[in-house]
């Protein structure tokens, strides 16, 4: 999935008006900027192999990308690389006069809406931006979802339910656990109705509850549950353990604590790990990054936990699944350690996405 706030911005132009409002646009935001080869100047690249094949390159690369020119080339270029609004990049076009800028693509979970306002800020002009739930001031799902690097099931179809009940002004109440009060409160909540207390629900015609919990209670109207990355699993495990013998294990410990599998955030071991199949089989099954800590870095911590003289013999650190959850987690350690046929796994919460 994309991002709400574009990292890897490149801009396209192909005339001279372009490339001056290049320059503007590129000494207040870090970007790439590509022109034609008779244009080039300091700071700008050529087209690698033409127009549309340096558009399609960045495409599957970037984060976001600014066309300066017509609407109906950038349409022209893009239509045949789209995908959706969950995968594509973020696309703004700008007239080289810098009068509109345009969101054009994944305004919502891409970051175009954002990306437009702060350039059109630059610009000292208006973002021109279609979507529905801006144009009504609304808030969108999608977009809470990316404040709160949160994930829902069947999120597709959440989205495209709860936007349009938004939009249609129907009642759309929002609970949260008390323990993402601050985060929540951060977050753009323009058309939905607060909820403090699902036992004493308000008139509604759906509910979104943001929640690390794997169960709620049974609620008695159409609901969605959003939930925000926020758990880290240390791992350790014998060489050759299998992947679904790990997974068993960590499915068992957040069950353990009430937590759904969607709240995890990443996963980690030791450097001797880096190619441990069953842990890169996990990571990729669950979508979450596995993140790799060195043996000077995890002995820091090595202290703070139960030392095993096999481990430290074997791998240079009496224990690996305590420290690298605690280095995830700034030491917000989530209760006991697992210990089960050669696998440890300790939880930790993280402060925010």
């Amino acid at each position: 999935m994309n991002t709400a706030k574009p990292e890897r911005i490149a801009l396209f132009c192909l005339t001279p008006g372009g490339v001056a409002l290049a320059k503007r646009l590129s000494a207040a935001l870090p970007m790439t900027c590509y022109t034609r080869e008779g244009l080039v100047e300091p700071g700008f690249l050529p087209f690698d192999g033409g127009f549309s094949a340096s558009v399609g390159q960045a495409f599957h690369r970037e984060t976001a990308l600014i066309f300066i020119g017509a609407t109906g080339i950038a349409v022209r270029t893009l239509a045949p690389l789209l995908v959706d609004k969950f995968h594509d990049p973020a696309v703004v076009v700008i007239d080289e006069r810098g009068q509109h800028v345009i969101s054009l693509l994944s305004g919502h979970i891409g970051g175009a809406n954002n990306l437009a306002r702060h350039l059109a800020g630059i610009l000292g002009v208006d973002p021109v931006i279609t979507t529905a739930t801006d144009v009504n001031d609304v808030a969108a799902l999608d977009t809470l979802a990316c404040q709160l690097n949160a994930r829902m099931h069947d999120f597709r179809s959440a989205v495209k339910t709860v936007n349009q009940m938004l939009v249609s002004q129907q009642r759309v109440g929002l609970w949260w656990d008390e323990s993402l009060t601050d985060e929540v409160s951060r977050c753009d909540r323009r058309g939905f109705i607060t909820v403090t207390d699902l036992n004493a629900l308000p008139p509604l015609d759906a509910l979104v509850c943001i929640t690390l919990r794997d169960t709620l209670p049974e609620l008695p109207l159409p609901h969605w549950k959003l939930v925000p990355r926020r758990i880290v699993a240390g791992i350790g495990c014998r060489r050759g353990t299998p992947c679904a013998l790990i997974s068993e294990r960590l499915h068992r410990q957040l069950a353990a604590h009430h937590l759904d599998p969607l709240a995890l955030k990443a996963i980690g071991s030791i450097v001797v790990k880096q190619d441990e199949l069953g842990l890169i089989q996990l990571a990729s099954n669950l979508d979450v990054p596995f993140e790799i800590f060195s043996v000077a870095a995890l002995c820091e911590h090595e202290h703070r936990f139960p030392s095993s003289l096999f481990v430290k013999q074997t791998v240079g650190v009496g224990s690996v699944s305590g420290p690298s959850a605690w280095r995830m987690s700034n030491g917000n350690l989530l209760g006991e350690t697992l210990r089960e046929q050669g696998v440890t796994i300790t939880l930790g919460v993280t402060d925010r996405c």
